[in-house]
């Protein structure tokens, strides 16, 4: 086996578990989406950043997995492909549990733990009323160096999500006073 080829290597849940503490990320993204319930849609996933040489590696990760998809990062800008793992359910179902047996061993656990509270509280469907949405977000914003690098403050979410919970219930109001008339 050549050294620099890491095709070669036989991937193990062990040697994954270590590479996805080293070069994965669990993220939680919050953006503004004005036909969401309260304006923002939530949209947590798992990826892995590698150079292109890599894709027959992110394969064998993928394969491994069950999961996932493989994408250029910037298609004709960049040399970097990502495995990304998008759907709640697919992150829930194979990303958590393998995980869990094989957990971070870096500060990445706190990330983890959180995402995993935020995928859990989702699969229960607690994002669909605005105590639930706040909580979600708020979990999010204390994930990945307490949110430092996105593009919302977690005060707006708050404000606007609630702006639109009670927009939306005045306008409910209105139509059932016209129906009643």
């Amino acid at each position: 086996m050549n050294g620099e080829n890491q095709q070669e290597r036989i991937l193990t849940a062990e040697y994954l578990a270590g590479f996805i503490d080293g070069e994965g990320c669990f993220s939680v993204s919050v953006h503004p989406n004005p036909n969401a319930k309260f304006g923002w849609i939530i949209d947590p996933d798992f990826t892995i950043n590698q150079h292109k040489q890599s894709h027959e590696f992110l394969k064998s990760i993928q394969k491994f997995l069950g999961c996932g998809k493989i994408y250029s990062k910037s298609p004709g800008k960049s040399n970097v492909l990502t495995y990304t793992v998008y759907s709640r359910k697919t992150i829930f179902e194979k990303i958590l549990p393998f995980l869990e047996k094989h957990p971070p061993l870096s500060n990445k656990y706190k990330d983890f733990l959180i995402f995993k509270e935020i995928i859990l509280k989702m699969q229960n469907h607690e994002h669909s009323t605005i105590e639930g949405f706040h909580s979600i977000v708020k979990l999010a914003f204390k994930m990945n160096a307490n949110g430092k690098q996105r593009a919302y403050k977690l005060k707006d979410v708050l404000r606007l999500s609630s702006e639109t919970t009670r927009q939306t219930s005045a306008g409910k109001a209105d139509e059932d006073i016209v129906r009643t008339q």
